[in-house]
This record gives structure tokens, C-alpha cells and sequence, in this order.
């Protein structure tokens, strides 16, 4: 099986994503799409940003690697009664059966960046979106303080092995200099790459951080390898303590409930 296609069929993102949708629903507003707009969300999950562009009125495909998540967000699309909304199964590397300049937004909210091809990725985001159309792109930020998945991550690389022979970190996604360089291969000029800071918010009136970091310890694939890495040597009790201090040192709620602001790199690409 494809190595990332595994990773992130081994947990359930939309535990994760429960943590997610406000912030996924202020995103998909901020985007300015119209009715009647052809969107494609790449690493969609089961549709964070996929359903309130939906509820725009947005004609939205979401494309996710994992099947269990392309499931998940047809049966969300159906149970909201959102006929222009569709999720299948793809490689954000390769967009098979995607024309070219189908869409006028293609989308990819920390989803495309954990594909193992960046240059492919861009290459193929730009080449499904039509001349005049928007590619946005949502990274985390690698050794930003405040950006908590990459903090979680860092976390985690300490405890598994080391990642084979090149491998290219997820996080380059957050590097000014990476993107500008990986749209150019995909014939887009710096000039038309606009990057800027936002934040997404994890959210949970009903968890505080120590259950929300058992959240991801159960459900997400990166942070699930961690764990079955550490309890081999021993470490797993260390890893949990180091993630749920993490959690507890950004959480801006008490320990009841979850609000974890985390900043990360939003990518606005004119085609």
C-alpha cells in the first residue's frame, strides 16, 4: 500500500477534525467564494472546509487519500442535504481524472502538504485551476512556537525512527523561500504568491487538553506511530507527558475544555 495512504487510514481524522470546524467554517466564509463556483479540496478529510463551502453554495469536490475519510464526508454531504457537494478517493500528487482548469479555487487546508511529491503537488493544484481562478494552500509552520501541530510533530519525531532515504519534510510547506520555489517549477511567478499568518483554532467546550491529546494518541496517524514506537522502547508515558504539557502550556481554557490557537502559513496563489 502507498506508505502515506496508510498512515492516514490508520487512525480516524474526524476525531481530530471534531476539534476543527469552527475554524474550518470561518475559513471557508473568508475565502469569498460564490454560488455556482467550482471548488476542489485536496486532503479534504471528511470536510472541514468541504461542507460550509457547500452550505455557500459552492459546487465542491473534496479529494482525500484516505478511503475511511472520503466515506466519512459522503455521508456528512448527504446527511446535510448537500447534493453539490462529492468526496472520492486521490493522490494529491496525482489528481488522476481532474481536468485541467476545472476549478476556480482549488483548496488544501493541511492536507496536501503531508503528500510525499511537493513539486508534484504544486504542479498538479495549479494545473486543475483555471486562468484567473485562486490555489489556497493552509501549512503548518515548521519551529514556530505557536504552531501547534508542528510542535506535536517535533515532539513525536523524537520518539520514531529515522524517516527514509529522501524523505522530505511536511513542514517545508511553512518556509517562504520552499514555496516560492515550489510554484515557480509549476510556471507561477513569485509575484502572483501571496503568503501571510493566520490561525485555526482547536476548539472543545466539552474536553480539556489532556483528553484532547488522548484524541490524537488514538486517532492520528503521525502521533499513533509515535506512541507504538515509544511503548517499544519503554518512552510512552514520556511522550504523553511531553504532548499534554505542549496542550496545556497553549490552551487559552481551563483544564475542562479546549481552545488552542495555532498559527499557520496561508498560501494564496494567483493562476
Amino acid at each position: 500500500m502507498n506508505p502515506n495512504k496508510a498512515l492516514w487510514e490508520k487512525g480516524d481524522f474526524t476525531a481530530v477534525a471534531a476539534f476543527m470546524r469552527d475554524s474550518g467554517e470561518a475559513l471557508a466564509r473568508s475565502l469569498g467564494v460564490s454560488a455556482g463556483q467550482r471548488v476542489l479540496d485536496v486532503g479534504c478529510g471528511d470536510g472541514t472546509t468541504a461542507l460550509p463551502l457547500a452550505r455557500l453554495g459552492a459546487d465542491v469536490l473534496g479529494v482525500d487519500i484516505a478511503r475511511n475519510l472520503v466515506v466519512a464526508g459522503n455521508k456528512r454531504a448527504v446527511e446535510a442535504g448537500l447534493a453539490q457537494l462529492k468526496f472520492q478517493e486521490g493522490d494529491a500528487c496525482d489528481l488522476k481524472g481532474v481536468a485541467d482548469g476545472s476549478f476556480d479555487l482549488t483548496l488544501s487546508i493541511f492536507g496536501a502538504m503531508f503528500a510525499p511529491r511537493p513539486l508534484d503537488v504544486a504542479r498538479q493544484m495549479v494545473r486543475v485551476t483555471k486562468k484567473g481562478g485562486r490555489v489556497v494552500m493552509g501549512n503548518w509552520i515548521p519551529n514556530d512556537p505557536t504552531s501547534f501541530v508542528s510542535q506535536l510533530l517535533k515532539i513525536c519525531s523524537a520518539f520514531t525512527p529515522p524517516p527514509p532515504e529522501g524523505f522530505i519534510s511536511p513542514m517545508l510547506w511553512g518556509v517562504e523561500a520552499q514555496i516560492l520555489e515550489r510554484f515557480a517549477q509549476a510556471a507561477v511567478p513569485a509575484e502572483r504568491v501571496k503568503m501571510v499568518k493566520d490561525t485555526f483554532l482547536f476548539s472543545s467546550g466539552e474536553m480539556g487538553p489532556a483528553g484532547f491529546i488522548d484524541v490524537f494518541r488514538r486517532f492520528y496517524g503521525p502521533t499513533m506511530n509515535a506512541f507504538d514506537a515509544a511503548e517499544k522502547n519503554g518512552k510512552s508515558n514520556e511522550l504523553l507527558g511531553l504532548l499534554v504539557d505542549l496542550a496545556v502550556s497553549q490552551n487559552k481554557a481551563g483544564n475542562a475544555s479546549t481552545s488552542i490557537p495555532a498559527t499557520f502559513m496561508r498560501v494564496t496563489v494567483e493562476v
